[in-house]
């Protein structure tokens, strides 16, 4: 080998040597190893300059969001929930409010990623659902929605019978007429509980689509207290229609007070507690226009009511036609007509004896007085031995006269 062979080789030898100096040195040629290179980068999470995978990390994911109501959604049951649910981020800021500029509270998890408002809405009413939410390396993101609720031609409303705190006799079914027919009818009871504190348990029996009724088997136990607790607000009582109110009624039961009216015994009897009150003669339908048979509710009294034969299609020339008249202490039993008063004097003479009136049920002054100072709405008289159809049982308070398993069904 030359002179000049050994000192290229030495001088390789050399270079070589060095090289796995630096390298076990951590020097340039160690910085740009594969995979080595992201410390030297910072975290995206401390950067947030990163939006897709690379060779930063983490990579953050993104935001998802689950809002209800839906942007631009028009008539929301007021009651349905407003809320709003974040994965893979956290809720900043949420602001709710109605048209008249008033915000609606609501409450944040405990983790930050959901929200939802406190209370139920206003129909007819326009709201801003703002929410500032940031995702796990702090960016934030602004979102504005609105929608609006149920307008004011699809608010259902009801009026409830008895009122609130009203007192009433063990008879009084209780009644409830709704604003809108009522098509989703298992929905609305279940909306509605009845308690009694004589634990009694009833159920509903609708006589239109409008109008339901809600009563024990047998009547109201003496002295007790049903109570009424109405939750309808936002039923869907169907074709769009949603309830508005809630209400919660509480009536109270009086003494047991069940009358008989005997047609052809011509007497009127009456207990109180299952004893007895009293008995007075009495005259009843004749036979062109019979009482009605079966149960018949007390409803209104009237110290002195009118009554016109035109009311019942009677007209001048027929043998019944009996003008226009007043009588004294009226009860009434059914809305088309059918009272318990004081007999005219003309028909004093037949007071016991026999029956001629229109349908009433006619007692004398005694009997008559008693009977309006002694017994109230809720009340009732049992009218027995008569020639005429049960009492029509949307006639009046009719419901004692559907058998129990067909009144539940």
């Amino acid at each position: 080998m030359t002179a000049r062979e050994r000192w290229t080789t030495g001088r390789k030898a050399f270079l070589l040597g060095a090289l796995c100096l630096l390298a076990a040195g951590g020097g340039v040629f160690a910085a740009l190893a594969p995979g080595a290179a992201h410390a030297a980068f910072e975290s995206e999470a401390g950067s947030a300059e990163r939006t897709t995978p690379g060779l930063a990390a983490p990579v953050v994911a993104p935001v998802q969001l689950a809002a209800s109501p839906a942007d631009g959604a028009q008539q929301v049951n007021p009651a349905a929930p407003v809320s709003l649910k974040v994965t893979n981020g956290t809720i900043e800021r949420v602001a709710l409010t109605g048209g008249d500029g008033a915000a609606v509270e609501g409450s944040l998890s405990s983790d930050g990623t959901g929200w939802s408002a406190a209370g139920p809405l206003q129909f007819n009413s326009s709201y801003t659902y703002s929410f500032v939410v940031a995702d796990a390396a702090g960016r934030k993101t602004n979102s504005t929605r609105t929608f609006t609720t149920v307008s004011t031609a699809n608010e259902a409303d009801a009026a409830v019978y008895p009122l609130d705190g009203m007192k009433v006799g063990v008879a009084q079914p209780l009644q409830i007429t709704f604003s809108e027919p009522v098509l989703n009818k298992d929905a609305v009871e279940k909306a509605i509980k009845v308690s009694s504190t004589s634990g009694q348990v009833g159920d509903f029996h609708w006589f239109s689509d409008s109008m339901v009724r809600y009563r024990a088997e047998n009547f109201w136990a003496a002295n007790s207290t049903v109570t009424m607790d109405l939750q309808l607000f936002g039923v869907d009582f169907g074709n769009g229609q949603i309830g508005n109110f809630n209400k919660l009624v509480t009536v109270h039961i009086g003494d047991k007070k069940v009358a008989v009216a005997d047609a052809t015994a011509h007497t009127f009897s009456v207990s109180v507690n299952d004893k007895p009150a009293g008995t007075w003669p009495a005259t009843m339908g004749d036979t062109r226009f019979p009482s009605a048979r079966g149960y018949l509710v007390f409803m209104e009294k009237y110290r002195v009511e009118h009554m016109s034969a035109a009311s019942i299609g009677l007209k001048p020339g027929d043998p019944a036609y009996y003008g226009e008249l007043d009588v004294n202490f009226a009860t009434r039993l059914t809305p088309s007509g059918e009272f318990i008063h004081q007999a005219t004097d003309s028909a004093m003479p037949y007071i016991g004896v026999s029956n001629l009136s229109h349908g009433c049920i006619g007692l004398g002054p005694d009997g008559a007085q008693w009977v309006f100072e002694n017994m109230t709405t809720g009340d009732v008289v049992q009218v027995v031995n008569t020639e005429g159809e049960n009492a029509n049982f949307d006639d009046g308070f009719g419901d004692w006269n559907i058998p129990w398993a067909q009144y539940a069904n």
